[in-house]
C-alpha cells in the first residue's frame, strides 16, 4: 500500500464522522482538499522542496487518529509548569488538536481580542480559513485540511496592541483505546488561524511538548494574515522527544508597512520538517526570519523557506544556524523570489552550520530568483567545525576541551537567540541551550507530564 492510500481510505470511511465533529467553515473546503490529496500523493524526494525529508516514509506507519473526539484524560493547567519565569504571558493550551476550553485563564486581553476554538467564530473562519494554505500546492496541507476538526483562532482587531505575549502550549497526549485499554500511537492534525487587522500588534509563543513516551505524528498548518501597519512576533519552540515526527507548514501574508518576526527553535525532537511560505502583498513591509537547531543522535531537522517579494520596497532577513552532533542530519533550503516590478527589494539570507562529528550531515541550499533590476539581495552558507585555533587558545588557559567546545557552540548559536524580542524568553533560552549542549535536556523543560 502507498503511504497515502491509508489516508484516502480513512477519509472515505470516516467522512461522515469527520463532518459531524467539525464546524461548517472547515467542512466547506474538506472535500476539495481530499481531491487535491488524492491527486498529489505524498511528494517523493525528487520534488525540489522535499528533497531532504522522505515524507512517504514518515507517513507510512499506521497511526491512530482521534476522529471521534474522545476526551483527553489530562488537565494541562495542573500538569504544566511554565519554565520561562517572569514572561507573564496569556497562557492557553492545545491538547493534540483540540483547544482546551474547560477552564479559561483570567482575562488580560484587550476588548474584542479573540483566543478561542475555530468552531466558535464561523464568520471569521469562513472569511480567512484555507485561503493562504492552498491545498492544491502541498500534500501535507491538503491532508491536514481534510482531517483537521478543530483549531485555534487568534484575532486582534484594528489598532489593538496586545501588551502581554500569548503563549500556547501544544501538548501531545496519547488517548486510551477503550476496547483494549491500551494507548496507541497517535496522529494529530493541528490548525491555527491568526488574523491581525490594520495597526494590530501581538507576540505569540508556541511551545511543543510530548506528554507520553509514544510515537506521535503531528501535522500543523498555521495561516497568519498581517494587516497594514500590523506587527506579529511568532516564536515556535520544540522540546518533544525522539519518537516524535513534526511536519509544520506556516503561511504568512503581509500587507503594507507590516512587520513580522518569525523564530523557529528546535532543542529536542525526533524528525522535524518546517516549511515557511511568506508573501509580501503590500509595499514597505519587513520580515525577519530566524532559526536555530541543536541536534544529535539520529535526529533530523529540515527547514524550508520561500519568501516572495510581489511588490516594491520590502525587506527580508533570514538567519538560520545549526549545531549537529553524532549522526544527526540537518537541512536548510531557502528561496527568495523577487517578482517583476518588485523594485527596491532588500534581502539577506544566511545559513551557518557546525558539525561536531564526521558522521553528522548538513545539507544547505540558499537560492535567489530575481526578476527585478533595482534590488539589493545576497545569500550565503557555511558548513564547518569548531575553530581549532580558538580551542587551542582556551586549552592553553586551563579550560578543558569539553568546556571549550561548549563555550564556542554557545557563542555560535546565541547570535540567533539574541535577536529575539521577548527578553525573559531570550534569557531562558540561553539557559536551555547550555543545558542542551551539556546533555542535560533530555525531555521537556517545564512539562511535568512525562514520567
Amino acid at each position: 500500500m502507498n503511504s497515502e492510500q491509508q489516508y484516502i481510505e480513512l477519509y472515505e470511511q470516516a467522512r461522515q464522522m469527520i463532518f459531524g465533529h467539525a464546524p461548517e467553515a472547515m467542512n466547506a473546503v474538506r472535500d476539495e482538499a481530499f481531491e487535491d490529496f488524492k491527486r498529489q500523493g505524498f511528494p517523493s524526494r525528487k520534488v525540489e522542496r522535499y528533497k531532504y525529508t522522505d515524507l512517504q516514509q514518515l507517513f507510512a506507519p499506521d497511526y491512530g487518529v482521534n476522529l471521534s473526539r474522545l476526551e483527553i484524560p489530562v488537565d494541562p493547567y495542573q500538569a504544566f509548569r511554565c519554565d520561562v519565569p517572569n514572561l507573564s504571558t496569556n497562557l492557553y493550551f492545545v491538547v493534540n488538536d483540540m483547544f482546551y476550553n474547560q477552564a479559561q485563564p483570567k482575562g488580560h486581553l484587550p476588548e474584542d481580542v479573540i483566543i478561542d476554538s475555530l468552531r466558535n467564530h464561523p464568520d471569521i473562519v469562513a472569511k480567512y480559513y484555507a485561503k493562504l494554505a492552498k491545498t492544491g500546492e502541498d500534500a501535507v496541507t491538503a491532508l491536514n485540511t481534510m482531517l483537521a476538526q478543530d483549531g485555534l483562532l487568534v484575532y486582534v482587531p484594528k489598532n489593538v496592541k496586545v501588551e502581554r505575549a500569548i503563549q500556547v502550549i501544544n501538548i501531545l497526549k496519547a488517548t486510551p483505546n477503550n476496547a483494549q485499554r491500551q494507548v496507541p500511537d497517535l496522529m494529530v492534525n493541528r490548525r491555527v488561524l491568526i488574523v491581525l487587522e490594520e495597526g494590530a500588534e501581538v507576540k505569540m509563543l508556541f511551545c511543543d511538548h510530548a506528554a507520553d513516551d509514544k510515537n506521535f505524528l503531528a501535522t500543523q498548518v498555521i495561516e497568519a494574515y498581517v494587516g497594514e501597519n500590523a506587527s506579529l512576533d511568532l516564536y515556535c519552540l520544540e522540546e518533544t522527544h525522539a519518537k516524535n515526527v513534526r511536519v509544520s507548514n506556516v503561511y504568512i501574508d503581509q500587507q503594507r508597512d507590516s512587520r513580522v518576526n518569525h523564530n523557529v527553535i528546535t532543542l529536542h525532537n525526533g524528525t522535524t520538517r518546517n516549511k515557511l511560505d511568506l508573501t509580501f502583498s503590500g509595499e514597505g513591509a519587513e520580515c525577519n526570519c530566524y532559526g536555530c537547531v541543536i541536534a544529535d543522535k539520529q535526529q533530523h531537522v529540515d527547514n524550508n523557506t520561500l519568501i516572495t517579494h510581489k511588490v516594491p520596497h520590502c525587506t527580508s532577513n533570514e538567519l538560520y544556524k545549526y549545531v549537529l552532533d553524532d549522526k544527526a542530519i540537518g537541512a536548510f533550503a531557502g528561496r527568495v523570489l523577487v517578482e517583476h516590478g518588485a523594485q527596491k527589494t532588500a534581502s539577506q539570507m544566511t545559513n551557518q552550520n557546525l558539525t561536531a562529528t564526521k558522521e553528522a550531515r548538513m545539507f544547505t541550499q540558499p537560492m535567489l530568483e530575481i526578476y527585478a533590476d533595482d534590488v539589493k539581495c545576497a545569500h550565503g552558507s557555511t558548513v564547518g567545525q569548531l575553530n581549532d585555533a580558538a580551542l587551542f587558545y582556551m586549552r592553553q588557559r586551563g579550560i578543558s576541551l569539553n568546556e571549550a567546545k561548549l563555550l564556542l557552540q554557545n557563542a555560535f548559536i546565541n547570535e540567533v537567540i539574541d535577536k529575539m524580542q521577548l527578553a525573559p524568553l531570550r534569557d531562558r533560552l540561553h539557559h536551555l541551550v547550555e543545558k542542551r549542549f551539556r546533555g542535560e535536556l533530555n525531555k521537556c523543560e517545564g512539562c511535568k507530564l512525562c514520567k
